[in-house]
């Protein structure tokens, strides 16, 4: 193992009347991917900073290598005292040359001559990320890197890091993020913490084994009560495993609205009969909207059924924002038609959530001060509604101003939820939120009775969520794709590749329509389903052997193995759902 670059040992830190957390030894080596994962309000961004030298603990000793460059990129950098975004890159001590700060911006699309006052979060967020990686980092410390960017940039940062010959330590939400880019895994739960030669791809699995020897340890030792103090932690395995259901359920759901919709790449959902047609929630007609000479949509025909989860993705910019308010009547198209269901009763969370009082409580947020809640309908006690969202039911008194931003935009949703309504609107819903919330927003967003419209970056998100995905590739076209963001993405690159013109003196034939599955499709699509729960099994015992965290420095050889054997089988698998999806849909045509 190599010498630490950043080091940490006996780290504690006091937060209010007791211990944050106590007892941490923490090492970054030469060139550690590393993701640092835990609940909202462990601790994770008060970690970064301590890493960082930007705040001092109460305990420990922190060694850096002489010379070597800790940066941090903050989650809300302040911009306060600068012009414009280019003053911001350029300040302070230390301060990157002024070429290399211009040539990254220029690459994410950025212009650094921006007001800093007035500045879009996805331009500051990029004009901190052109200034941490201008710095020349031995150790970057990034807390939330993908906030407020579009999924192209979210790709350019991966790629840059993927090539960057530091090590990086990285809070995040983003899923495909962490698994694509890290190697090693900080977990930080409940006052300690915990490192394993795994990336997030093994994570889970890790944390089930974890778990499963905690509650093995806790009945030899006859205690029990211990283990309902981590009720949260508790509920994670099987919410997961009840996500493998949900996940069935989606499937089938992106089945049933791809027999509905017409040729790849058009923009009209087809309505099959007209008891289809009284499930219509939005129905848009040839919809146009216009900036000045700029056309944002283009002849967009779309119907939105009950029930459905639409997700809209594209760069910042390219209209998904107007694309939202067109969909709920917020905004009117300069041609077309949009009819909203009179029915149609919405709940709006948007991404400039209005910050709750500080001086309120948590009782004060939910019942107005009351005992109990009004859910859909159904009246909860607020201790057992807060399970439900994650948090502590003894927390009832405690102040907004204590709260994490991950805790506060939790404890939104928890409000918002509650409100009775049929179409659910999400705008980057994912910001600030840990991934176990993720797991429990995926729940809800599955189990709610109505609509969803969802805007959001988060790739991983979108293919665990939404049955169909609008993309706006900033011309004006919107794609209508049966599927998440990977489905999206797909049908984009089968749609660059030209087909070869036929010769004139050669005409051909017109294909003969095929009526029913060929033998060998009707034997894939009884069998697959076999084929990917083998596969999913093999996948998770490869990952829980390697969740031992010696299994690295015990056996490198077998660690790059199963590593291998996992990445090979996760290709297998995606490719043989991908198969089984495209027989249903033929399935469901033919009426078989």
């Amino acid at each position: 193992m190599s010498a630490p670059v950043l080091a940490y040992e006996d780290l504690g830190l006091v937060q209010g009347s007791g211990w944050l957390f106590r007892h941490l030894d923490i090492y970054i080596g030469p060139r550690d991917r590393l993701a640092l994962i835990g609940r909202n309000g462990a601790g994770k961004t008060t970690l970064l900073k301590l890493l960082a030298g930007r705040i001092e603990g109460d305990e420990g000793r922190r060694t850096i290598v002489p010379g070597a460059r800790v940066i941090l990129l903050e989650q809300e950098p302040s911009m306060a005292g600068h012009s414009t975004l280019r003053d911001y890159a350029l300040a302070g001590d230390g301060a990157p040359l002024a070429h290399e700060v211009e040539a990254i911006a220029t690459q994410m699309g950025i212009d650094l001559a921006r007001d800093a006052a007035t500045a879009s979060g996805g331009e500051r967020r990029r004009a901190a990320i052109a200034r941490a990686l201008a710095m020349e980092p031995d150790v970057l410390l990034l807390d939330e890197p993908t906030n407020h960017l579009d999924v192209a940039a979210i790709e350019w940062l991966e790629g840059w890091l993927a090539r960057f010959n530091g090590a990086f330590v990285a809070i995040s939400h983003d899923r495909a993020f962490l698994t694509r880019l890290t190697r090693q895994t900080l977990w930080l739960d409940r006052g300690a913490i915990r490192r394993a030669e795994i990336g997030f791809g093994g994570f889970e699995a890790w944390t089930e084994k974890v778990y499963a020897d905690e509650e093995r340890n806790a009945e030899r030792l006859d205690a029990r009560l211990k283990l309902e103090e981590h009720w949260l932690q508790r509920g994670v395995t099987g919410r997961r495993r009840r996500n493998q259901g949900r996940l069935t359920k989606l499937i089938e759901m992106r089945a049933e609205r791809a027999a509905m919709m017409g040729p790849a790449g058009t923009a009209a959902i087809a309505i099959a009969s007209d008891d289809t047609k009284t499930k219509v929630v939005i129905d848009a007609e040839h919809v146009t909207k216009t900036f000045g000479d700029r056309t944002v949509i283009r002849d967009l025909s779309v119907r939105v059924r009950r029930g459905d989860r639409i997700g809209i993705v594209g760069a910042n910019g390219a209209g998904k924002s107007t694309l939202l308010k067109m969909l709920t009547g917020e905004l009117a198209p300069d041609k077309g038609t949009v009819k909203l269901a009179k029915t149609l009763d919405a709940t709006i969370i948007d991404q400039q959530r209005s910050l709750m009082s500080p001086e309120k409580t948590v009782r004060d947020v939910l019942t107005e001060g009351g005992e109990w809640i009004d859910v859909q309908g159904t009246k909860k006690h607020i201790q057992g509604y807060l399970k439900e969202f994650l948090f502590d039911p003894n927390m009832t008194e405690a102040r907004i101003a204590s709260l994490s931003g991950g805790e506060r935009s939790r404890l939104l949703l928890a409000r918002e939820f509650a409100r009775p309504s049929n179409l659910l609107v999400l705008d980057e819903p994912t910001n600030d939120l840990d991934l176990e919330t993720l797991d429990l927003l995926q729940e809800v967003i599955s189990d709610y009775d109505g609509t969803v419209l969802i805007v959001s970056h988060d790739r991983d998100f979108l293919d665990r969520t939404v049955t169909i995905t609008l993309g706006l590739d900033g011309s004006g076209k919107v794609d209508v794709v049966a599927g998440g963001y990977e489905d999206w993405q797909r049908q984009r690159s089968q749609a660059s590749v030209k087909k070869p013109a036929a010769r004139a003196s050669e005409p051909t034939a017109a294909p003969k329509a095929k009526t029913k599955l060929s033998y060998k499709d009707q034997r894939d699509l009884d069998l697959l389903p076999k084929t990917i729960e083998t596969i999913e099994a093999a996948i998770a015992r490869d990952e829980a052997l390697l969740a031992d965290p010696a299994l690295y420095t015990k056996d490198p050889a077998r660690f790059a193995a199963l590593t291998a054997a996992i990445d090979t089988a996760r290709a297998k698998k995606d490719e043989a759902e991908m198969r089984w999806l495209e027989l249903a849909e033929l399935a469901e045509q033919f009426g078989n």
